[in-house]
């Protein structure tokens, strides 16, 4: 793995076992300023183990962390000040009224202030980037779904984190939704230069959002890099297809560019389209072979 220069998370020989299970045997990976990276893998990979390491909340086995250039078993409230969380599950504030759940969490960052100044955001621009404003007034309890979850990710927001870690961050968001709310998270990274790791089981979403995706499986990373290069890692022939003569044709090649520009030259050619193999495709072979046991040293996909 090639080494990033001042990374802002960076993992080495991380371990973690729950008595007899072993988790997580050797995670190394590193995270870059201002980059999206989405963490994948298969129900009980370790993706929720991985980041609660990362974020502090639970301690490792074994292995090199630092985030942020704190190791986060050693993070202080001014480290953690800076780390942004947005849980699976809905954190349960139902007293509370929306802007005064933002307004009370602000006035818990505003002694931890850098040199960009007082730490927590305004609370009415962050409503209005959510999508709260006509619900300012509303009690928690009286939130739709979609409501909830964007409550949730003001929550992660409010002390401007430089690093925003997502636990399934659309789980129950309808299209709509989950579309606003991937705009919201590239506005976030270009405006603020936020950091963002994310899990997600979505591999749509990871291709919409993510810059890089790690693949998490058999307690490893065993693919890293954009989803494109991922994909064409394990990837297979693209498919040609296109209409000539009356008759629909398909061909299978690894060279897709060369092979069109010969048929496009040869004559009349419409409803041309080349498939490839999607992140999908690429995803669940790679989980298909690491849980068949099969090792593949060139599954890693350089950066």
């Amino acid at each position: 793995m090639e080494r990033i220069e001042n990374a802002a998370v960076r993992v080495a020989g991380l371990r973690m076992a729950y008595g007899d299970l072993t988790v997580l045997d050797g995670v190394d990976f590193e995270v870059a300023h201002g980059e999206v990276v989405a963490l994948l893998g298969p129900n009980g990979a370790g993706k929720t183990t991985t980041v609660e390491i990362v974020e502090g909340f639970r301690h490792r086995d074994a292995g090199d962390v630092e985030v942020l250039g704190v190791d986060p078993a050693r993070g202080d409230d001014a480290w953690r000040a800076r780390i942004g969380v947005v849980l699976q599950s809905w954190r349960d504030h139902r007293r509370w009224r929306v802007r005064e759940l933002l307004t009370h969490l602000a006035d818990a960052y505003r002694p931890y202030a850098d040199d960009r100044g007082p730490r927590p955001r305004d609370v009415d621009e962050l409503l209005e980037r959510v999508g709260l404003t006509d619900a300012a007034r509303q009690r928690t309890a009286t939130l739709s779904g979609g409501q909830r979850r964007r409550l949730d990710v003001a929550v992660g927001l409010v002390g401007r984190p430089d690093l925003l870690i997502l636990d399934e961050p659309t789980a129950g968001l309808d299209p709509a939704a989950r579309r606003e709310f991937h705009e919201l998270v590239h506005e976030v990274v270009d405006r603020d230069g936020t950091v963002v790791l994310m899990t997600t089981h979505d591999l749509a979403e990871a291709e919409t959002v993510a810059d890089r995706i790690l693949l998490l499986a058999g307690g490893r990373i065993v693919a890293d890099g954009s989803p494109a290069a991922v994909a064409r890692q394990v990837a297979g022939p693209a498919e040609v297809r296109w209409n000539a003569d009356g008759a629909r044709h398909v061909h299978s090649t690894h060279d897709p560019v060369a092979f069109t520009r010969d048929l496009l030259a040869g004559g009349d050619v419409e409803d041309l389209e080349v498939v490839r193999a999607s992140l999908e495709d690429a995803y669940l072979e790679i989980v298909r072979r690491h849980e068949a046991g099969a090792h593949h040293p060139d599954l890693e996909v350089a950066r």
